[in-house]
């Protein structure tokens, strides 16, 4: 027998209708609007004339950053740091997070309580950077890397999904001779993905929009990552090429601005079914 629906819950099925169509136009604009400066006169983006279309379309910003050798190297330190910093952050919150799970560890309370701690305070920027100054970093991968290697945030979203794992299938594999590192490796962490793929692409959205760390921890330009070059770009006006001409300023802003999300943009749809069900699983207990 087929249901009818009242009128208020059609009402609302409208409302909630119309209000993820206005999202998704305030959400779709920017892109489309960075896209089209991208592509269109220098002079027409300037004086505020491109507003969704592109007007005199012509590549000449993306040619100016294509044949910079800057914007590749600074691209392969930026694709260096985040693989390095999304490897370790998984590796070394998943072999934090998987202890802290059991309620047997002795000490666990207090390594909780200590590890929420750092969720309200921090030691500071500048006890930050003495230490990454005595450790001899500066000017190194790991100056970008290390600091932020773990977040609590995400060690407290594997730790509840590593709780909410069947414990016998853990007692089976130390019954066949498997040690609490192989259980891990073998049996936890393959079923873990969606929490992995979770955490993986939060740390990589982060570190490959990260530039504060590159700008307080490095000097040698070779090591600039992609997200300096587009600051100086955007805020400082300096010209990609160092040359002090500014005639394809506004053009080349949003040509790198697409340039440096694109990676991003495309690798999210691989992983989103994995994205959705970490976050909502992660979530179930406290």
């Amino acid at each position: 027998m087929k249901i009818r629906e009242s009128f208020a819950s059609r009402l609302f099925d409208i409302c909630n209708m119309l209000l993820m169509i206005v999202l998704m136009i305030v959400m779709v604009y920017p892109m489309v609007y960075v896209f089209s400066a991208s592509i269109s006169n220098n002079a027409l983006v300037a004086s505020g004339d491109v507003l969704l279309w592109p007007k005199d379309i012509t590549p000449v910003a993306y040619e100016q950053l294509i044949y910079n050798p800057d914007l590749w190297i600074s691209y392969w330190n930026t694709i260096r740091y985040t693989v390095v910093h999304v490897v370790l952050t998984l590796l070394v919150t998943s072999a934090m997070a998987y202890p802290l799970s059991k309620k047997w560890l002795p000490g666990r309370r207090p390594i909780l309580l200590l590890a929420a701690f750092t969720l309200l305070f921090s030691g500071g920027m500048i006890p930050t950077f003495l230490i990454v100054q005595k450790l001899g970093m500066l000017n190194t991968i790991w100056a970008i890397v290390l600091p932020t290697l773990i977040s609590t945030w995400y060690l407290f979203i594997m730790r509840t999904f590593f709780e909410a794992l069947p414990e016998e299938l853990e007692d089976a594999a130390t019954i066949d001779g498997c040690g609490s590192f192989q259980v891990l490796l073998r049996i936890v962490l393959p079923l873990s993905m969606p929490v992995m793929a979770t955490i993986g692409l939060f740390s990589a959205v982060n570190q490959w929009n990260a530039f504060f760390d590159a700008l307080i921890y490095l000097n040698d330009r070779s090591l600039y990552p992609l997200q300096i070059m587009l600051r100086n770009i955007l805020i400082a006006g300096t010209n990609v090429q160092g040359e002090g001409d500014l005639t394809h300023l506004e053009t080349l802003k949003y040509a790198m601005i697409i340039i440096a999300t694109l990676p991003i943009l495309c690798v999210y749809p691989f992983i989103q079914k994995y994205f959705v069900q970490g976050t909502m699983i992660g979530g179930i207990k406290g």
